[in-house]
């Protein structure tokens, strides 16, 4: 019963990693583009 607890924990671990990694990734997008049409490089 603990070990199914602990594999979940895990797994709940790396689903807020992974969705902390694509957020950053998007933020990073975002700011590229953003920086990009400032500097009128379109």
């Amino acid at each position: 019963m603990k070990e199914k607890q602990k594999r979940m924990k895990t797994y709940e671990n790396a689903i807020t990693l992974i969705a902390l990694v694509v957020t950053i990734v998007v933020l990073l997008i975002l700011a590229g583009v953003s920086i990009s049409m400032l500097g009128g490089e379109n």
